[in-house]
């Protein structure tokens, strides 16, 4: 399998998602909070995606 660099606006996206999951174990936010696991999953498989599909 050959890995690809995911396109910068991928990359960004699954950081800030995955940023809000954690935030959202430590602090109130509104939609993320009892969903923080979904949010870091979603973060990750973004990430992932980015990385084995070209140009995604």
């Amino acid at each position: 399998m050959k890995l690809n660099p995911p396109t910068q606006i991928v990359f960004w996206l699954s950081t800030v998602v995955a940023v809000l999951g954690i935030l959202g174990k430590f602090i109130g936010l509104p939609i993320v909070t009892g969903n923080e696991f979904w949010f870091v999953v979603v973060g990750f498989v973004l990430l992932w995606l980015g990385n084995t599909m070209k140009g995604f």
